[in-house]
């Protein structure tokens, strides 16, 4: 299973980016799929989780209105787009994947936890 996320870069505040998560050997249609960044000397944290199996999807209120989730099942890749950036946005980004959104959103679900995959990560940084 391979998570290899794309798409980050250096803009500027007030600036769009949108960031791409293909995935090999798991198809996301039967995962919950979400989104988390980890900032310079910042715990990771959830950015969007979404699983349109049951249903359902989380995002914190920092993200409300910017940025929101996609799919593109015919070729297995997830989308985070981000409009409206601000500097405190500047992290890395990481895709994850996890059997349910319990499981994705619970704060035991780290890189290398037993369950669930997660990406390498893609550098985002917003210039003030």
């Amino acid at each position: 299973v391979q998570l290899v996320e794309s798409g980050g870069a250096l803009v500027q505040t007030g600036g769009s980016l949108r960031l791409s998560c293909a995935a090999s050997g798991v198809t996301f249609a039967d995962f919950a799929v979400g989104w988390f960044r980890q900032a310079p000397g910042k715990e990771v944290e959830v950015v969007y989780g979404l699983s349109e199996k049951e249903g359902g999807q989380y995002y914190p209120e920092f993200v409300k209105g910017r940025f929101s989730v996609s799919y593109d099942h015919a070729s297995n890749t997830a989308y985070l787009q981000m409009t409206n950036l601000e500097p405190t946005d500047t992290a890395v980004y990481y895709c994850a994947a996890a059997p349910t959104l319990f499981d994705l959103l619970d704060t035991n679900f780290k890189r290398g936890s037993e369950i669930g995959y997660w990406g390498r990560g893609t550098q985002v940084t917003v210039s003030s």
